[in-house]
């Protein structure tokens, strides 16, 4: 997969960026670390301050689930072979303050929850929003504002600006999210007003997911704001955005429910991240702006 240099992707030309995009598209789909599961982290040299947690899966390390595929949250970086992006920076920067080595393992996003119940990892950072049905099961460390929107071919040919204009429709959507289950709602909306369903295509990898646009295959996509911008951005003149941010929702660290120990140290480390402008410099590193920091969510989320 193309990896950003850091400075988001404003430097390269144009006609460089486009074949790198289609390049990363192309190659992200096949594109995993070479132990096909897992990658070790080697985390910044900083004086722990954090007690760790005393119910680690492995004593020492940070054993984290995530699913490489939402670039540019998580992603696989194929010059390297490992695993980056904003995520993977954070719980490293986390993990680091504990004195913990922190191992990422790839995981399905339709899966990850069933495994961080079953103790597979210690937690999950993958791009998770925090709503009332998942803070049944776990808890949470909020660190990113996000929200949802549709991603389009460029000129929006069938003006797509919310879900209520997706009946009868292809539309792209990775499995296991929020916006899956949205369009599911949709399309019960469409089948009551007497129109016909959304048609979706629902793939494991979020980047599979805009191959299908790339491929004229569906008509839009539905996934997270900053994955939509990103892709946007990535691919001048091919994409835009369809509409507005929706559903604005803090991501969240996510730890089984009733794990206080892990919670703790989580919400302590994260909390010394930001104080020591860790964070701040992460939203910079990542092109991201300031109204997507954890301290601009109008309601805090309970992590108590």
């Amino acid at each position: 997969m193309f990896s950003p240099s850091r400075t988001y992707i404003q430097r390269l030309p144009l006609a460089g960026l486009l074949l790198a995009s289609f390049l990363s598209l192309l190659l992200a789909a096949c594109g995993t670390p070479g132990s096909g599961s897992t990658s070790t982290s080697t985390t910044t040299a900083v004086k722990p301050s954090v007690a760790a947690p005393t119910d680690l899966v492995t004593p020492g390390t940070l054993l984290v689930g995530s699913d490489t595929t939402y670039t540019p949250m998580e992603f696989v970086d194929t010059k390297t072979n490992s695993y980056v992006g904003f995520d993977i920076d954070l719980i490293k920067a986390i993990g680091a303050r504990m004195g913990l080595k922190v191992v990422i393992q790839k995981t399905s996003f339709d899966t990850i929850f069933d495994d961080l119940r079953n103790k597979r990892f210690d937690v999950v950072i993958s791009s998770v929003t925090i709503n009332d049905k998942r803070k049944q099961t776990f808890d949470f460390v909020p660190y990113f504002n996000a929200g949802e929107s549709l991603l389009v071919p460029k000129g929006n040919p069938k003006n797509l600006k919310t879900v209520a204009d997706l009946c009868g429709l292809n539309i792209g959507v990775q499995t296991g999210t929020v916006e899956k289950d949205d369009l599911d709602a949709g399309s019960k909306d469409c089948t009551k007003a007497g129109k016909p369903t959304i048609k979706q295509t629902v793939l494991q990898s979020q980047t599979d997911v805009i191959q299908l646009l790339s491929n004229g295959r569906v008509d839009a996509t539905y996934q997270d704001s900053p994955v939509t911008d990103y892709y946007n951005k990535l691919n001048p003149g091919q994409f835009e955005v369809g509409g507005s941010v929706v559903n604005a929702a803090p991501y969240g660290i996510t730890i089984r429910k009733g794990d206080t120990s892990m919670l703790n140290g989580i919400q302590k480390s994260f909390d010394a991240v930001k104080s020591d402008g860790t964070y701040n410099n992460l939203f910079k590193t990542w092109g991201f702006s300031d109204q997507q920091k954890v301290s601009y969510i109008r309601r805090q989320e309970s992590v108590a």
